[in-house]
């Protein structure tokens, strides 16, 4: 079963003519130059009232660490604002083409992962939010994420358009190239390492090609055996999760002993039951580790205060480690304006849209629906905690190496949308002119702007007390 609303799903059988028909015919209803609108409606929500109402369900001790990461800045703040920009673009110009979104599509959600078989791969990282929804949503949540780390940077309004035009350009050129092939290639597309180099090779600089073998390298190290000796010591003989509250903290140091050794029992029962999830190779391999040690964990920008349990396995002796990560699913940001998933669970709709929007995922990836010791029914997805993930460091980037990044990840977003919506008539729409990718870099100028105004806005509400921060 698949999240059915996107639109694909009733186009797919049409002819080719037909698709490209309805691709152009989207133009008339929606002029590509209309994308570089982006007018701030007179009753827009409170940008800091939608973050209050995300809080008001999460864990209350951690929610002042969300305040506080996202008032550093305005790019950390736009990490943790997709349910603000999901309202923003729910008032811009629609296509009416769908695809399964990603939901959070901004630069730092591409990354290089390890495939099953061990390979490096240039993929999406982050699903959250994943839900079918408008395919030029995610486009111009990743356009913006560009000028905002630009102007982070210190790139000129001339050097920020041009990594706004390389990503869209490679979103549009790569979806004409999909158009034209059969549904079984655009699957097996995929951008591996080696493929990149080689594609890359001649653009490349010596000093550029010496940062990719140093990432690939970085990647390759950022394994379950480095998180292990990073975050485990030895306690009278046995492994152990090294807490660095308020971070890390574990169980035992999180709850009385009573409610502790229930939640342990219920994590232990989470571990075991989502193992019906996995294929049944991949839980045979699950049933052979034994849980060690259990831990809450603070991840990211956006999803600090959500529920995040980490969970020490170990195979056939104490040096042979699997970390799982348990995070809280709840509904995607997108549903109050494309409508809600199909599926029972949120942690299944996070697993569902991640395998069908990567080329190869987590080999642990599933769900489970648990009720916690408070009672509450909450649901799960659980994937490693680090599998060869090598991340890239926007303050690093020049203007050259920016736009290069924006076309990988165009290209990859490209790839994406292909697997689920109809890429012919979004290639259709889209053109071989850049009429689309200008109005890109209108768009995700004033999308900058209105993130700043947003990101002062929480800076002032920590100011005068409205929202408590904390910085950690």
């Amino acid at each position: 079963m698949i999240d059915n609303h996107f639109s694909g799903a009733g186009t797919r059988h049409l002819t080719p003519h037909d698709r490209v028909a309805r691709g152009k015919a989207a133009r008339a209803d929606v002029p590509r130059s209309s994308h570089a609108e982006f007018v701030p409606p007179p009753k827009r929500p409170d940008p800091v009232e939608i973050i209050e109402k995300q809080s008001a369900t999460r864990v209350p001790e951690l929610v002042p660490i969300r305040y506080g990461r996202m008032s550093e800045a305005p790019f950390r703040f736009y990490r943790g604002a997709a349910a603000i920009m999901a309202a923003d673009l729910a008032e811009t110009p629609r296509t009416g083409i769908r695809v399964q979104c990603c939901g959070d599509a901004h630069m730092l959600n591409f990354r290089l992962l390890a495939s099953p078989e061990r390979h490096l791969m240039f993929d999406i990282n982050d699903f959250d939010e994943t839900l079918p929804g408008p395919w030029e949503w995610d486009v111009k949540r990743l356009s913006a994420s560009f000028v905002i780390a630009g102007r982070a940077n210190g790139f000129s309004s001339k050097e920020r358009a041009s990594v706004v035009r390389a990503a869209v350009r490679s979103y549009r050129e790569r979806m004409r190239s999909f158009a034209g092939m059969g549904n079984l290639e655009v699957w097996y597309a995929h951008l591996d390492l080696e493929e990149l180099q080689q594609r890359f090779a001649p653009e490349l600089s010596a000093g550029q090609r010496d940062r990719l073998e140093r990432s690939r390298k970085g990647a390759r190290a950022h394994d379950t055996l480095q998180v292990f000796e990073k975050l485990t010591h030895v306690i009278d003989g046995r492994r152990r999760i090294a807490p660095d509250p308020p971070l890390l903290v574990r169980l035992q140091d999180l709850l009385p002993d009573t409610e502790r050794g229930e939640l342990e029992k219920l994590l232990s029962r989470l571990i075991e039951r989502y193992g019906q999830t996995l294929q049944t190779d991949r839980r045979f391999l699950l049933e052979s580790y034994r849980v060690a040690d259990m831990a809450r964990k603070v991840v990211g920008v956006g999803s600090v205060g959500t529920r995040c349990w980490i969970i020490l396995l170990l195979g056939k002796d104490d040096q042979d480690p699997l970390f799982l990560q348990a995070k809280e699913a709840d509904e995607s940001v997108l549903a109050p304006y494309v409508g809600g998933s199909t599926y029972t669970t949120q942690g299944e709709r996070v697993v569902a849209g991640q395998r069908l929007m990567q080329a190869t995922s987590d080999i642990f990836l599933g769900w489970e629906h648990v009720q916690g010791i408070d009672g509450r029914q909450r649901d799960f997805y659980i994937r490693q905690l680090r599998d060869w993930k090598g991340v890239a460091v926007a303050e690093n980037m020049s203007p050259k190496r920016m736009a290069l990044f924006g076309r990988l990840c165009g290209a990859t977003l490209a790839r994406a949308h292909a697997r689920s919506g109809d890429r012919i008539a979004i290639a259709a729409y889209l053109g071989g002119g850049d009429a689309f990718d200008r109005a890109l870099v209108t768009f995700a100028e004033l999308y900058a702007d209105q993130n700043e105004k947003d990101h002062q806005a929480l800076v002032d509400a920590i100011r005068t007390g409205r929202v408590p921060a904390e910085a950690a």
